[in-house]
């Protein structure tokens, strides 16, 4: 059996000859993740990176399953509409659509359709892995490990910006943003920073300007936006911008971020460090990818969607390459069969290379997929890999610390499972005015 999956040895060597096999059924990915609504940026592009990943194995015949083929359907709901329909949509795609595998954004989004799915044993890939608990066994998060990832950032930054000590820091508060202001935090206080102002908003509220001038009353060297959604992150940069701020950005995302130099300037935006690149990057080039040409596919999505390249675009499409490696190891579709094969191991291949299962000191679960990860500026008006940063290394060294500001944000899994404290009303999560 190759360790390589199909969509790698078509990167590699451009064509594979046809198997003499009749097509049979098509097998089905569910799709459900918000398509709408302010995090549809985190959905959209992604489910179209899915559909030129079909498209590619469509084209030579489809995927292979114990020695007959079959196409690909992606089957998509926006799980933004409402609770009840996300819950239908994921019975109607289990039962009547036999899907095979979900991919989801995560989150609250999904919150109503993850009990049923894990009690029928469905097999879901996650962005979010602080989704995951003991009682999420067939929940797994393969390619993005949203927010553990943000370390490296603090890290890289706190080595290249010594003099850059005071931090003043925003996030939303509901499943993405609250996690990812715990990371911050610890990142923060192993790199020796001082949080002088942090402001937590509730998910509608849009007013960047007011939010910025209160982080800037603090007179902070870092503004940080923790993982803010692309709209609120190109409403708080441009904010930042015009009230004059000159000091160091640090982000999850700068999706369009060739917008946020239009509506900023190239030297502001020189000064924003964040973790997702453009796959024409040349630190890429070589790198062990899914595909293994990350140019290649970056050069199809933008061929078909022009400038709509967002940090979610691969990333999906980066999960079904896993999945159909695994696929093609356990010669089945059956899902827990295939959750056995990928987990086979203690490490597995990763979007940026090697990587471990991790996850039971935090989520109560080894279900994390978590390697190394990029560090991304801004260059010469194009996102750009400045290095690579130890995920595993990091936790290995401020486990404890993580820990303890996860629990004091009620995100740990236990307190996951039960009422949150933080549940306040809008009103409560909403910054304070700017003096």
């Amino acid at each position: 059996m190759s360790n390589s999956s199909f969509a790698q040895r078509l990167a590699v060597t451009g064509s594979m000859p046809r198997m003499r096999v009749q097509n049979q059924a098509p097998i089905r990915i569910g799709f459900l993740t918000p398509l709408s609504g302010p995090e549809a940026d985190w959905g959209r592009p992604g489910l179209e990176g899915c559909r030129i990943w079909a498209d590619w194995l469509n084209g030579r015949g489809g995927l292979m399953v114990a020695g007959r083929r079959h196409r690909i359907e992606i089957v998509a709901h926006d799980s933004a509409r409402d609770p009840q329909a996300t819950l239908d949509a994921a019975r109607d795609m289990l039962d009547h659509q036999q899907v095979r595998l979900f991919l989801t954004l995560g989150g609250d989004s999904f919150a109503p359709a993850l009990p049923f799915l894990m009690q029928r044993r469905a097999l879901v890939a996650t962005l979010l892995p602080s989704d995951l608990s003991p009682d999420t066994p067939y929940l797994i998060a393969p390619a993005e490990v949203h927010p553990l990832f943000n370390v490296t950032g603090v890290e890289y930054l706190a080595r290249t910006q010594p003099q850059a000590r005071k931090i003043a820091m925003c996030s939303q508060s509901d499943s993405l943003g609250l996690p990812s202001l715990a990371v911050y935090r610890a990142a923060f206080q192993a790199a020796g920073r001082n949080v002088v102002k942090e402001l937590r908003y509730a998910p509608d509220n849009t007013d960047a300007e007011g939010i910025v001038a209160a982080l800037l009353a603090e007179n902070p060297d870092v503004l940080c936006w923790c993982s803010s959604a692309p709209p609120m992150m190109q409403a708080l940069t441009k904010a930042a911008f015009d009230q004059g701020f000159t000091g160091q950005i640090l982000a999850c995302t700068a999706d369009n971020y060739q917008n946020m130099i239009a509506r900023t300037s190239g030297e502001f935006m020189s000064r924003f460090t964040f973790q997702f690149p453009d796959f024409d990057d040349p630190e890429l080039a070589d790198t062990a990818f899914f595909f293994r040409r990350p140019k290649a596919f970056f050069e199809t999505y933008n061929d078909r969607f022009p400038g709509l390249w967002t940090a979610v675009s691969w990333e999906y499409a980066s999960i079904l390459d896993l999945w159909h490696n695994a696929v093609e190891t356990a010669e089945t579709t059956e899902p827990v069969s295939v959750l056995a094969a990928m987990k086979r191991a203690q490490q597995m291949p990763h979007a940026f290379g090697m990587a471990q299962w991790w996850g039971k000191e935090v989520f109560g679960i080894d279900n994390a997929l978590v390697g190394d990860w990029p560090v991304v500026t801004i260059k010469d008006g194009r996102a750009r890999i400045v290095e690579f940063g130890s995920v595993i290394d990091w936790l290995s060294r401020h486990e404890d610390l993580l820990k303890t500001q996860m629990e004091a944000l009620g995100q740990m899994w236990h307190q996951r499972l039960a009422p949150s404290p933080l549940a306040a009303t809008a009103s409560d999560l909403r910054p304070e005015p700017a003096s």
